[in-house]
Formats: C-alpha cells, sequence, structure tokens
C-alpha cells in the first residue's frame, strides 16, 4: 500500500501567505526601526501540519547577530498582527532564520574567479 502524501501546495500556500503578511507587517509597523527596516524576507517553508513557517530573512546591515535578535524578540508581536490578518483557524507559530545564499554565491564566484 503506497503511503499518503501530504499536499504540499497547500504547504506552499500558507507559507507564501504567512511570508507575505509578515513582509507587510514589517514594512507599515517597523518602518522606523532601524535595524527592522532593513530586513528582507526571501522565503518561507511551512511543516509540522501547517503549525510551523520557518522564514528566511536578509538584511542589508552587516549585523546579521542583531537583525536575528530583534526578530527574535518582536516574533510574539508578529503573529499576534499577522493572525488579525490571516484568515485561518489557527495562526502558525513562525521562527525567523538567516539566509546565507547570497554570502555563500560570492564566496564560490571569488573561488572560481581565482581559478582563472
Amino acid at each position: 500500500m503506497p503511503k499518503k502524501t501530504t499536499d504540499s501546495n497547500r504547504n506552499d500556500r500558507i507559507a507564501s501567505k504567512v511570508q507575505t503578511i509578515v513582509a507587510e507587517i514589517l514594512r507599515d509597523e517597523y518602518a522606523d526601526d532601524e535595524i527592522l527596516s532593513g530586513v528582507s524576507l526571501v522565503g518561507a517553508v511551512a511543516h509540522g501540519g501547517l503549525q510551523f513557517v520557518k522564514l528566511f530573512f536578509y538584511c542589508r546591515a552587516n549585523d546579521t547577530d542583531a537583525a536575528q535578535r530583534r526578530l527574535d524578540d518582536e516574533t510574539k508581536t508578529i503573529r499576534f498582527l499577522m493572525g488579525q490578518k490571516i484568515d485561518q483557524k489557527y495562526v502558525p507559530q513562525i521562527k525567523f532564520v538567516y539566509d546565507d545564499t547570497l554570502e555563500r554565491a560570492a564566496k564560490i564566484d571569488e573561488l572560481l574567479n581565482n581559478l582563472k
């Protein structure tokens, strides 16, 4: 008997919706915040039966640790504001994770350029 697969399309829709709502909250509610105004959400993944959403962010400032701490401090408030805007029965837990893809790509480019 084949294993039952999860509806990954639904996971993607929920993750995308949460990413959009949280990005709007960061833009509207934290525009004057020196650290959070430089944060961009670059991706989201929903898991755990849609109860958890991992939000990947990139920070234009060099101090990514400060941005991570600030986002961690504001997660409860952001989730509360998200609950007012989301049209679901449950508001998923959110976790912010720094996305270092751009730095890794730059390092790879530098290594490839040094080979020439």
